[in-house]
């Protein structure tokens, strides 16, 4: 059992300058398995501290002394399971400021000596909390507010040196507080959007607990990154990078050319998986920024042999990687000197390829995540590796990227190949092609463009009996997918105007040939994901 010592240091006034100045101002957020702990990082980042995850397992490798506040994240497990993820002394030992979250909560209760149980009353979904103290974390809000729970386990008695802050409806213990030290607890999610104060207990935490005073903004790393690479890359050796049509290989590349010059080698090569028109863009882009080495590699039929009578999704992405790696190696080979790889690796694509932590379950394999097979022989560079894509956009405004390429929706690496549901064939390939450009037209004609996170069309090998010129057409079935979302971790159907959508399914029932039925995806992530495969 740990025991809170009194530490001279802490007191009520002494809260608002916590804090370790001769460290750079970062938190860390511990991963136990929680389904909201990328939340918790963005959250961070939005109110201007930088965040960063780290797996609960991976800890004593960790340099603790680096962050100027730690958070503990929500989990599955009850703390008296079996192998149980337990708090680690040095976590409080540290003496830095400590935020914990549900199963955080849980965690620090029972190391403390506290009492936590299985409850008879579990909370899920908004409750009610009534605020019973004076307290850092609810300061500014009011007494009476709604919060989202999600736990079985409660905790019925507060550890020694402890006190209970709020209450939820049901007389459990929502939230505590050291009186010793700055030792936070909630038993609620304040990281989601249903927390009515949620970001301002963070706030609260990060400020006026942890006593952070930095105000980090994406931009402000962009220095930073370049002088990273250029430090990675000896003067002379050259880098490969390879470019898609997305904002994060593209930004990518804006990096490396600041920072390296002519020594990056952009490779651009046409899968025949692209976008309508994506080859023109995305050559006339790097036009554009002055890249002096820029390779164009035209590869369709390569590619759509290589995915014949490929069905399965996580195959597909396999076969896409080994083909990519294949024309890397051959590019590289005829440049000569290639040291290096550089890729749009962002945060979300390590999160949800199980990067971050033996706890993060794996969503999909990721074309950018996961290293470079050893026969490659060259070294990985990641830019952008630790940041989300709206600060991936921002930074890409900074570098001063055309703004018709910032704000163009997310595309995947392994490009329509995800959309097309089932074995990948040139006529399916056209369907969702054209299909999408139909929707993105529509969508830009209303205005809606810019309101939205993604939006595409998708087709399988389903079909659905039709009538067209009064004859009986048997054709393929559409789907239309649009969603909303702040980072692509979680997102949401939006609720299209149905005018909209009549015009969408008309256009492309009338314009894309073999199409007799369009449908409209109406599921959130999750359980859904957004691309179907």
């Amino acid at each position: 059992m740990l025991r809170a010592k009194p530490s001279p240091l802490y007191s009520a006034t002494y809260v608002a300058v916590w804090g370790l100045s001769s460290i750079r101002e970062k938190v860390l957020v511990i991963d136990y398995g929680g389904q909201y702990v990328h939340l918790i990082a963005r959250r961070c980042r939005e109110l201007g501290a930088y965040s960063e995850i780290v797996d609960h397992t991976a800890l004593r490798g960790v340099r603790l002394t680096d962050y100027s506040a730690l958070i503990l994240s929500g989990g599955p497990k009850s703390v008296y399971d079996t192998n149980a993820p337990q708090l680690d002394p040095l976590l409080v030992e540290s003496g830095i400021p400590v935020l914990g979250i549900c199963y955080g909560h849980q965690l620090i209760a029972k190391a403390f000596g506290g009492e936590v149980a299985r409850s008879s009353m579990r909370e899920y979904g908004r409750t009610k909390v009534s605020v019973e103290e004076e307290s850092v974390l609810f300061a500014g809000s009011p007494r009476e507010q709604t919060v989202w729970m999600s736990h079985g386990d409660v905790v019925l008695r507060p550890p020694e040196g402890f006190r209970v802050v709020a209450r939820s409806e049901n007389g459990l213990i929502a939230a505590l507080e050291s009186t010793q030290r700055p030792i936070f607890t909630v038993q609620f999610h304040p990281e989601v959007k249903h927390t009515e104060n949620g970001a301002l207990i963070l706030e609260n935490f990060l400020r006026r607990g942890a006593g952070l005073r930095d105000r980090w903004r994406p931009i402000d790393r962009i220095s930073e990154i370049i002088e990273e690479v250029r430090k990675s890359v000896p003067e002379g050796e050259r880098v490969l990078l390879g470019v898609s049509g997305g904002i994060d290989s593209l930004t990518t590349a804006a990096v490396l050319h600041r920072a390296i010059g002519s020594q990056l080698h952009a490779v651009f090569v046409d899968h025949g998986l692209l976008r309508s028109g994506e080859a023109e863009t995305v050559m006339n882009v790097l036009k554009a920024m002055g890249l002096s080495n820029v390779h164009f590699v035209d590869a369709k039929s390569r590619f759509l042999e290589a995915l014949r009578g490929i069905s399965d999704p996580e195959e597909k992405r396999k076969v896409l990687g080994a083909l990519f790696i294949e024309v890397f190696k051959e590019v590289a080979s005829g440049i000569g000197g290639v040291k290096y790889l550089a890729q749009g690796t962002i945060y979300p694509d390590r999160v949800e390829s199980g990067a971050t932590g033996t706890t993060t379950s794996v969503i999909k394999s990721h074309h950018n995540v996961g290293g470079l097979p050893k026969e490659l022989g060259l070294g990985l560079i990641e830019p952008l590796r630790d940041l989300y894509k709206d600060e991936v956009r921002d930074v890409a405004r900074a570098l001063g990227l055309p703004e018709h390429i910032v704000r163009r929706h997310p595309f995947p690496g392994p490009g329509l190949a995800v959309r097309v549901v089932g074995e990948v064939t040139e006529e399916k390939l056209e369907v969702c092609r054209r299909a999408s450009a139909i929707v993105e037209e529509e969508l830009i004609k209303s205005g809606l463009y810019d309101a939205v996170w993604q939006a595409f069309a998708v087709v399988g090998d389903d079909r659905w009996v039709g009538v067209k010129g009064d004859e009986r057409e048997e054709g393929r079935v559409v789907i239309v997918r649009i969603v909303s979302s702040e980072d692509g971790m979680t997102a949401d159907w939006v609720k299209l105007d149905h005018e909209l959508l009549d015009r969408i399914s008309r256009r492309i029932t009338n314009e894309v040939y073999g199409v007799t039925m369009v449908c409209y995806a109406v599921s959130s992530k999750p359980p859904s994901t957004i691309e179907p495969c």
